[in-house]
């Protein structure tokens, strides 16, 4: 199909402008006319529906997950026609993918496809291959795993010389950014003189810093905000901060004009079980190092007996963490049964106590587990409508798609801002969501003449019905699809109509391109 008509609905078109009754033509991939549309071309009854560009879900572990149908429907119904991959300093590329595969296991998985190279095969190997678009950055992590190890000390300047030819070589085949994840190995051995050089490349090539940022976020937002600014100053680098979180309105008056941020509409988040449970000391020694230590009986005495307890009064955890926290993957078969429930009620059910169960399933997983955790009592709906409601605000989903009872906020991040935030509370207006949601992060990201319905654009879209879009999935049920859109187009193609996949696959990897205007 090289021509389509929208025919009937209403058109937010990404500039902030609220929605107004248009038609909507595409011709060979591209918008070729808004308002009436008198052209002779197959039609898509709009009426009744509102017509957005798509959506760029700004925070996503889809990398290797994009490729199974099931994940693309779970984004392609809440209105996701983008995701950003390559987040939290560790992903695929470059390099041949085995230190993510390891390290993140729980989190991102193996890809099916690369083995090895750089961005260039990473990106390629999307084309044709999907109903979406994947844009990536490159992640710092595996970098300086290819350039150091997992040395835990400052760079050589032949090291830092590796890592600064490794980003500017990883931006001219096609990333969009560099990201952090300086809580993660081995991104919390970086400095913010390492950090600042390697953002120079990225500046030049007017990228983006996309942060996971130091120090846990929550009463820390302030530290990890300050080392933000300070590398913004030093490079001129655009910085992103990811999964943007804590106390309000604390980290609503961190913000500053320029500096952007994602966050997921949830008051829970999810991470490797690992994170907390384990002392820092320990992780630093890598997984086959922490794993092997774990059989060490003083080992097991020391952090059952002189870490665990602290989580009682960890910032995101607290009291009680063990009853509240819910295993959403875990790597090992023997160990499946555990998963969606508590750690708790998992470590009742194998007759142990909680610290011997924890320990046992991180070394029969080599660390390959991940969980749902609470984050501090009390947080509200009102709370997050308050980031919601700023002007730097994307969605990043943060969505992680393995495992039997994975974070709802993959299925439905989307929906439920257009749904709650949207039409029910009206924290955001309708054409701003479209502004913050899709045209925002296409000027970020670089990803082209996406972003904003008008002639010229790529024809990423999607038929929104503003009664009915929420999301659906919950805590129990996780994987349930969110209702209210029911057709996309990608590159001018539906790639979903009626709710279900067509099977044509024109997406692929972005090219970091200059900005959409």
């Amino acid at each position: 199909m090289t021509a389509i008509a929208l025919r009937g609905g209403h058109l937010v078109d990404g500039s902030g402008a609220e929605p107004v009754r248009a038609d909507v033509l595409v011709e060979s991939g591209r918008v070729t006319a808004v308002g009436t549309v008198s052209e002779r071309a197959p039609v898509l009854d709009c009426t009744g529906r509102y017509i957005l560009p798509g959506l760029v879900d700004t925070h996503s572990h889809a990398d290797a997950a994009v490729f199974d149908p099931a994940v693309q429907l779970a984004l392609l119904r809440q209105g996701v026609t983008t995701i950003i991959a390559g987040q939290d300093g560790v992903s695929y590329a470059p390099g041949d993918g085995s230190y993510a595969t390891e390290y993140f296991g729980a989190l991102i998985g193996e890809h099916p496809t690369y083995r090895g190279g750089g961005v260039g095969d990473l990106l390629a190997g999307y084309d044709g291959r999907i109903p979406l678009n994947v844009a990536y950055l490159v992640p710092h992590g595996t970098v300086r795993v290819e350039a150091m190890g997992l040395a835990d000390r400052a760079p050589s300047a032949r090291e830092l010389a590796v890592m600064t030819d490794l980003v500017a070589e990883a931006l001219a085949e096609g990333a969009c950014g560099f990201s952090t994840g300086l809580d993660y190995l081995p991104g919390q051995h970086a400095t913010t003189g390492e950090l600042s050089a390697l953002c120079r490349p990225v500046a030049a090539a007017d990228g983006v810093y996309v942060t996971h940022m130091r120090g846990g976020y929550e009463d820390n937002a302030a530290v990890g905000v300050a080392e933000v600014r300070e590398i913004r100053a030093n490079t001129g680098v655009r910085a992103h901060i990811s999964h943007y979180h804590g106390p309000i309105p604390l980290v609503v008056d961190l913000l500053d004009t320029g500096l952007t941020f994602d966050a997921y509409p949830y008051r829970a988040g999810c991470t490797l079980l690992s994170m907390p449970t384990l002392p820092a000391e320990l992780l630093a020694l890598g997984t086959d190092r922490a794993t092997a230590q774990l059989a060490d009986p003083a080992v097991r005495r020391k952090v059952i007996e002189h870490h665990l307890p602290t989580l009682d009064q960890h910032p995101a955890l607290g009291e009680g963490w063990a009853s509240r926290m819910r295993l959403a993957q875990i790597a090992a078969d023997g160990w499946v049964w555990a998963e969606g429930l508590s750690v708790a009620e998992a470590a009742t059910r194998a007759h142990s106590s909680v610290g011997d169960f924890v320990l046992d399933l991180l070394t029969a997983t080599r660390l390959a587990v991940s969980a749902v955790m609470p984050l501090p009592p009390g947080r509200t709906v009102d709370e997050l409508a308050a980031l919601i409601r700023e002007d730097g605000y994307m969605v990043g989903s943060d969505g992680i798609y393995l495992g039997g009872h994975p974070h709802p906020r993959g299925w439905g991040s989307f929906a439920r801002v257009l749904g709650r935030h949207v039409r029910d509370r009206k924290d955001i207006s309708w054409g701003a969501a479209a502004a913050r949601l899709a045209a925002a992060p296409a000027n970020l990201f670089g990803l082209g003449q996406r972003g904003r319905i008008q002639a010229g654009s790529v024809a990423d879209l999607i038929v929104v019905d503003p009664a009915t879009v929420r999301d659906t999935a919950s805590y129990d049920d996780s994987r349930k699809l969110a209702e209210g859109v029911d057709d996309v187009l990608l590159g001018g193609v539906p790639v979903m109509t009626a709710g279900h996949l067509t099977g044509a696959l024109t997406g692929g990897g972005l090219r970091r391109s200059k900005a959409s205007k």
